[in-house]
């Protein structure tokens, strides 16, 4: 089993990579997904999350509602140690246990683990491989804007509270830079893909 990590900048491109290498033959932990499930109304996260921040973090049906904990965290360097202590020791949890899963029932799988801050919380180390998908801080910032309608103010301040794209690539195996058309960016996850795949039938050990 090859373990690949994925990540990037908020809205750099990373889910059109995913979606490509999930295409491709690529098994997909998805660490955001895993986080939305660990917070559901009640669960041990939720709670503590309630406890921590308080019920203005709720939506009106109970459930977390995630752009009002973004807008806590993003300016609070505090805050952001907070919820991160909460949520990415069990994340971390729910991947080991779906990666025996897959191992159990496909030893020959490459496994890619999309997480944002893969490397910010050293995940990066326990990879194989790791790809960083990058692009212009412009394009980062209309992407947010038109995605989570944030005025540019807001989608700078969400950018300038992450780890820089060229802090990210200097640990990256594969840097996939998603500046063009999609059909170019698709066409580099394509090829990043049957890399790993040469990678995956070499003997156990020669891993390059």
């Amino acid at each position: 089993m090859l373990i690949v990590g994925l990540t990037g900048g908020v809205a750099s491109g990373k889910t059109t990579v995913s979606e490509v290498l999930r295409e491709e033959g690529a098994t997909l932990i998805d660490a955001d997904q895993i986080a939305r499930e660990l917070v559901q109304p009640q669960t041990p996260a939720w709670q503590e999350l309630v406890r921590v921040f308080g019920n203005e973090i709720l939506d009106r049906d109970g459930s977390i509602h995630r752009q009002k904990l973004a807008s806590l965290i993003f300016s609070n360097p505090r805050q952001r140690s907070l919820l991160n202590r909460i949520l990415h020791p069990r994340i971390k949890e729910e991947i080991s246990r779906r990666l025996k899963g897959i191992q159990q029932k496909d030893p020959e799988a490459i496994v890619v683990i999309d997480a944002p801050l893969l490397i910010e919380t050293g995940g990066h180390q326990e990879m194989d491989k790791v790809i960083v998908v990058v692009s212009t801080e412009t394009q980062q910032i209309e992407r947010l804007r038109r995605r989570n309608q944030l005025s540019e103010e807001q989608a700078r301040a969400m950018l300038s509270s992450q780890m820089s794209l060229e802090e990210k690539t200097t640990v990256a195996d594969y840097v996939i830079c998603n500046e063009g058309s999609p059909e170019e960016t698709r066409q580099k996850a394509k090829n990043v893909f049957k890399e790993l795949k040469r990678i995956a039938l070499q003997p156990k050990g020669h891993k390059a």
